[in-house]
């Protein structure tokens, strides 16, 4: 997928070559944070991470893509509602869940369904759907992999070979509009994205977005290089001890398209949808620091001229003692597996103090509503309020995927607690 995207799209190419180089200059200024993420793995993973968006029309379509999915072993994690922020769409992420399976496919499809009945239009409304429905998203060949995979219980090397061929196809870019250009006209005047979504053969991919470990170097640097990023980086803050996630990007490609005219011809057109993006990702945060980051957020939304966020605890260890962030426990040990330093302490926070134990933030995977639509609403020109209430429709979402989606604390929560009761086994003492 990184590849065709490069092909599409070629200042991708030029944004992994400048997020490489300010990865490998961050690492070599910075020892001790090359040493944790080097211990943790996330070293090893940096260079392949990636998280994709997808925009998709029908509950049919969301149920067919967690099958292709959950092939490759990723779920659904979250429920978004962007209708709040002015994006008729509610939302969750797929990616692997376990930590091998996150080492070795550190991957994520920010997946966004249509929410068809805030198109206040009825006829619109109608029209959206039935051209929806006229259109399949898969490859003949896609979903006969995929039944033979859910019959046979996988894929052998051949069959898994073509089945990433085939699921490509549902993510190429087609310039080819699959409505004239008056009902596009249509579609765009009820929202940017609805003319993205129903307009096209398929979800192609909007974006990928590469990680770094220093967004605001990335953000400096992108003019030299050619891009322009947006004016401000979504998220949180810069801190010494990052949290959750950071993002920001470029500008969407002024696209040429062709609409079929109805006897066989096409005529020209432009449309803008995919564009560029770059990650900083942080610690996962505890349902308390989460609750206290939404505060301040809120609080930072009132008065842009605060800083609110100051009142957030900038210290690994204060995050961790006042429970706020979620942390990997592990038993540092020296060259013939025994624990670094003489006595074992009688409990984990005095192993830590000792330097028997190490605490590692565990790395946020996942994604943050008011940036998601901070990012769509940049690249898609729309800068008006929003004409949508916060209504958000779980249940709906949940039926038309056919499974509860993952949550996501409980997941970190899980890891967490793995590594602490490991740690305790291993060491005697209590947590």
């Amino acid at each position: 997928m990184s590849d065709m995207y490069r092909a599409e799209v070629p200042q991708y190419g030029t944004l992994l070559a400048l997020v490489d180089r300010v990865n490998r200059e961050t690492l070599a200024r910075d020892p001790a944070l090359a040493a944790r993420l080097d211990r943790t793995g996330e070293c090893a993973r940096l260079s392949d991470e990636r998280h994709g968006a997808i925009r998709l029309g029908t509950p049919q379509e969301l149920a067919l893509i967690a099958r292709a999915f959950a092939i490759m072993n990723m779920v659904a994690v979250g429920y978004y509602d962007l209708a709040a922020a002015g994006i008729p769409v509610h939302s969750t992420a797929f990616r692997p869940v376990d930590e091998a399976a996150l080492r070795r496919n550190p991957f994520r499809v920010f997946t966004s369904l249509l929410r068809l009945e805030l198109i206040e239009d009825p006829e619109l409304r109608a029209e959206a759907a039935g051209i929806l429905d006229k259109r399949q998203i898969f490859t003949d060949g896609l979903l006969l992999l995929i039944a033979k995979a859910e019959r046979e219980g996988g894929l052998d090397d051949a069959d898994a070979t073509s089945f990433v061929g085939e699921l490509l196809e549902t993510f190429r870019w087609h310039a080819q509009a699959t409505v004239d250009e008056p009902t596009y006209g249509r579609l765009l005047d009820a929202h940017r994205l609805i003319a993205d979504i129903v307009s096209f053969k398929g979800p192609h991919i909007n974006h990928l977005t590469p990680r770094t470990i220093d967004i605001d170097a990335v953000q400096a640097a992108m003019p030299g290089e050619g891009i322009v990023p947006k004016e401000v980086i979504e998220g949180p803050p810069r801190r010494n001890c990052p949290v959750l996630l950071r993002q920001t990007s470029f500008k969407a490609l002024d696209e040429a398209i062709a609409f079929p005219t109805g006897d066989g011809g096409f005529v020209k057109g432009r449309h803008t949808a995919r564009f560029g993006e770059v990650e900083q990702r942080g610690v996962a945060l505890t349902a308390k620091g989460r609750a206290l980051y939404d505060a301040l957020l809120a609080e930072q939304f009132k008065d842009a001229g605060a800083d609110a966020f100051a009142r957030f605890p900038d210290d690994w260890t204060q995050l961790r003692r006042e429970g706020l962030a979620f942390f990997r426990y592990s038993v540092i040990e020296n060259g013939d597996g025994a624990c670094n330093s003489g006595a074992v302490a009688d409990t984990l926070d005095a192993a830590i103090a000792a330097g028997q134990v190490t605490a590692d933030p565990i790395i946020y995977e996942d994604f943050l509503p008011v940036s998601a639509a901070g990012i769509f609403r940049s690249n898609l020109g729309d800068g008006a309020p929003s004409p949508y209430r916060a209504n958000a429709d779980r249940t709906a979402f949940e039926a038309a995927l056919g499974a509860p989606v993952k949550d996501e604390i409980g997941l970190y929560a899980a890891l967490e607690a793995a590594s602490r009761d490991q740690v305790c086994r291993q060491l005697g003492v209590i947590a």
